[in-house]
């Protein structure tokens, strides 16, 4: 943990809390850190083991509780064992075998509210400072059909064959809209999604342009203490800037973010970025006019889903509702392949992009979405690793990274992991194109050099940023990898020059 926070904790009538830098901050100074309240399987979860969190097919019990685990280790893991295990072995609860163990089980809904509520019992100074004031939404969620799905898979399970009428209703479904409103996602050494409840990190307000990066550890221990945020300046704030994080996904336009925002979070997000038809000059939302030339389709009122959308050239008009169709369709090719790796997913992936060209601004969130995932495959993929491609893939590749990197420039900026990510993608190609020019006599020995050095370059940008990920997670093994291959190459970079 740091020596001192620094943050500091304002108010007002309209957002409630919000966090605002404590002292002038440069890029990557850390802002605090934080172990979670609570953290375990997340709403709509398959089965998993209770200890580590990874996906298991329920053929080992826990032989306290018989719940499903990975096998006797995760048994002993505090984590369960001090948590639910205690608790449903006492009941006599069994777990119910399901026909389908990668389905949804709708079990594990129980799991993480009762374990914020046992934490609640453990630890009540923390639960009365930090979570009881956690914004829960009780009454919209009333109208809506968790409000139920939580009444009858976590209520009723926790007051009822659970023996845990000691928590009231209202306070259980207190718990379930904390969990809903303010839990951020982390990933296990697996690479699984679990929630994790930050009271801290919660506090920061919501921008679909944030000002803060968060990573977390989670090293699946089983610890208490385990899955730590650390929680930095992506860029520089000024000493009583307020700190934004963002609670949706940045590479959606506008009309998703806010849907998702609206249905989630309960809030109407009114940002820079959302209210602006450009949305800050990215096109995230813009399509092509299919009635004139160069003509761009934006929305007249970003902040109102069902306004006009107008050509900003021609006459033409459509509306909020369509445009929504139309992202909803394309999105749902891009889910279709989203777990195809390989040459296939390449292929699948550059399909959906040609298709979709003629009608989408060039930097779409979907063609940047599809633009990311290409920058990864190329140079990974079997017969597509980076010395089998040719030129005209490592240029394409090349233009990928530009293009997806002036788009995140202005949504990811400073020290966010996606811009980590592509810069590493980018150091590479350059880096093979201009040995392959300099041989071809199309550049001349200074100009391959000055090439070399911005690959260098490109490479030690990609360092700074993915050496803050933690080393339990895929990108910070990648920032160990960006670190050596970034010491080799200024070591042998004379060399590297001489023998091209």
């Amino acid at each position: 943990m740091v020596e001192k926070d620094l943050f500091d904790i304002a108010k007002n009538d309209k957002v409630g809390r919000y966090a605002v830098a404590s002292e002038n901050l440069k890029a990557g100074d850390v802002i605090f850190a934080e172990a979670p309240f609570a953290y375990g399987p997340k709403t709509d979860s398959p089965c998993l083991c209770l200890g580590c969190h990874t996906p298991v097919d329920c053929t080992y019990l826990c032989p306290t509780c018989f719940w499903p685990l990975c096998g006797p280790d995760c048994g002993n893991m505090k984590i369960h064992k001090d948590n639910e295990c205690k608790i449903f072995s006492e009941a006599k609860i069994k777990f119910q075998p399901v026909e389908d163990p990668t389905d949804v089980c709708v079990q594990y809904e129980c799991i993480t509210p009762l374990r914020v509520l046992l934490e609640k019992d453990r630890n009540p100074k923390r639960w009365e400072e930090e979570v009881a004031p956690m914004e829960a939404h009780t009454e919209e969620r009333k109208s809506k059909p968790v409000w139920e799905f939580n009444q009858h898979n976590v209520v009723e399970y926790l007051r009822g064959p659970s023996k845990l009428d000691k928590f009231s209703e209202e306070l259980i479904h207190q718990v379930c809209g904390i969990l809903e409103i303010n839990a951020f996602e982390a990933r296990t050494p697996s690479c699984y999604t679990i929630r994790c409840l930050y009271p801290k990190l919660a506090i920061m307000s919501h921008s679909c342009v944030s000002n803060i990066h968060h990573a977390v550890d989670c090293q699946a221990n089983g610890d208490f203490n385990d899955c730590v945020v650390t929680v930095r300046a992506a860029v520089e704030v000024p000493k009583g800037g307020e700190l934004f994080s963002s609670y949706t996904y940045s590479l959606w336009p506008t009309l998703v973010r806010r849907q998702f925002l609206r249905e989630s979070k309960y809030f109407e997000c009114t940002c820079p970025r959302c209210s602006d038809k450009t949305e800050l000059d990215t096109h995230m939302s813009s399509l092509k006019c299919q009635r004139c030339d160069n003509g761009i389709i934006m929305s007249s009122n970003p902040l109102d889903d069902s306004c006009e959308w107008k050509c900003h050239l021609c006459d033409y008009k459509t509306n909020g509702r369509a445009v929504r169709k139309v992202f909803a369709a394309i999105q749902n090719e891009i889910d279709q392949v989203e777990y195809v790796g390989g040459p296939e997913g390449i292929q699948q992936r550059e399909t959906i992009f040609k298709k979709y060209r003629s009608v989408l601004h060039p930097k779409n969130a979907y063609m940047t979405i599809l633009r990311s995932a290409l920058t990864q495959l190329y140079g990974k993929a079997e017969g597509y690793t980076l010395e089998d491609l040719p030129d005209i893939i490592l240029e394409r590749k090349i233009e990928l990274c530009h293009q997806l990197m002036e788009v995140l420039d202005v949504i990811e900026p400073g020290l966010s992991r996606i811009r980590g990510i592509t810069l590493y993608e980018l150091h590479g190609p350059i880096m093979i194109h201009s040995r392959h020019n300099y041989q071809y006599g199309a550049l001349d020995k200074d100009d391959f050099k000055a090439k070399m050095q911005q690959a260098v370059d490109t490479l030690g940008k990609a360092v700074e940023i993915l050496k803050n990920e933690p080393v339990s997670q895929p990108e910070g093994q990648l920032g160990l990898m960006a670190q050596t291959a970034f010491d080799q190459l200024k070591e042998n970079f004379d060399m590297l020059i001489e023998t091209a």
